[in-house]
């Protein structure tokens, strides 16, 4: 899926505010030139997360690191395991357990600090506490489970720290119901803004569940020409793919896997792609994606 233009307006924006503090306006305009040069040359053929990566380095190169963001990361990963026993004892008091983990997973995809201008954790707290009043849609869940049922290898693509606890109960759900299926998980395989990465999945004891693999990437996103060999052999080799996030989205829409996407839209542009509210859900396969109704209501 190639960039948009909001995305395009977006990361333009985002890239002033943050060298904004700088006193070099010579070194600012020379660095918005060059970032305008990656959105000229690739804008209109790669998708925003390839863009992202380009701008990431190229802003390593003039003012050093980007921000860290490992203690976000670990703040949430803890918060997340913290809430864990309580939201197991939720999802396992449903009539489907799985069906449950779905409304938690896309609710956790909110801290995502890409996309979400300010993550803290009263919003977190609110829509975790919203999914006892959702449904997933009927239709789209017996899609899923009998694709489950038939298949005997799952790639499920992560997204971001802490909402990969959400993740880890939700993959616990579906071995127990579907013990057949071999699970694989795929992590960004460089740090990131606050995507998660082996290490995460390590602090979180997603590792200890099912097999873990960094995609050999930094970029935001799942870009198949970036991925090691290990990586893109499981990805494509998967009978069925999951995959949470935005990014993820951007970059695997269209790209011929037909996954199941799971994410909240956050920003402007994918509340317009798919005629939501803010922080509602998606959950679709590829195949059945109407970009005005695919939702978790």
């Amino acid at each position: 899926m190639h960039a948009s233009s909001m995305c395009i307006s977006c990361i333009l924006s985002k890239q002033e505010k943050l060298i904004r503090p700088f006193e070099d306006e010579a070194k600012k305009s020379q660095y918005l030139h060059q970032v305008l040069e990656i959105l000229y040359r690739d804008g209109q053929t790669r998708q925003a997360p390839y863009l992202a990566a380009q701008i990431d380095r190229l802003y390593n190169d003039f003012w050093g690191n980007v921000e860290d963001y490992a203690p976000q990361k670990q703040k949430y990963n803890q918060l997340l395991l913290g809430l864990e026993k309580d939201i197991s004892q939720m999802i396992y008091s449903a009539e489907d357990p799985v069906k449950e983990c779905i409304k938690y997973v896309c609710a956790a995809n909110y801290i995502d600090f890409s996309a979400v201008e300010n993550v803290n954790e009263d919003t977190l707290k609110k829509l975790l506490a919203k999914t006892a009043y959702e449904t997933v849609p009927a239709d789209e869940y017996a899609a899923f489970q009998a694709d489950l049922g038939r298949a005997a290898s799952l790639a499920y693509l992560t997204d971001n720290c802490g909402e990969i606890v959400l993740d880890k109960l939700f993959i616990k759900c579906m071995k127990e119901s579907f013990p057949h299926l071999e699970i694989t998980v795929i992590l960004r395989g460089e740090n990131v803004i606050n995507d998660a990465t082996l290490s995460d999945a390590q602090e979180v004891g997603l590792t200890d569940l099912v097999p873990c693999i960094g995609n050999g990437s930094g970029a935001p996103g799942t870009i198949l020409e970036e991925l090691s060999p290990r990586a893109k052999q499981v990805l494509l080799n998967a009978d069925l793919v999951i995959s949470k996030g935005q990014g993820n989205f951007e970059s695997l829409y269209g790209e011929g896997l037909n996954p199941y996407y799971l994410f909240l839209c956050k920003c402007e542009l994918f509340v317009h792609r798919f005629g939501l509210k803010q922080f509602e859900a998606v959950f679709k396969k590829e195949e059945r994606i109407n970009m005005k109704h695919s939702f978790v209501s």
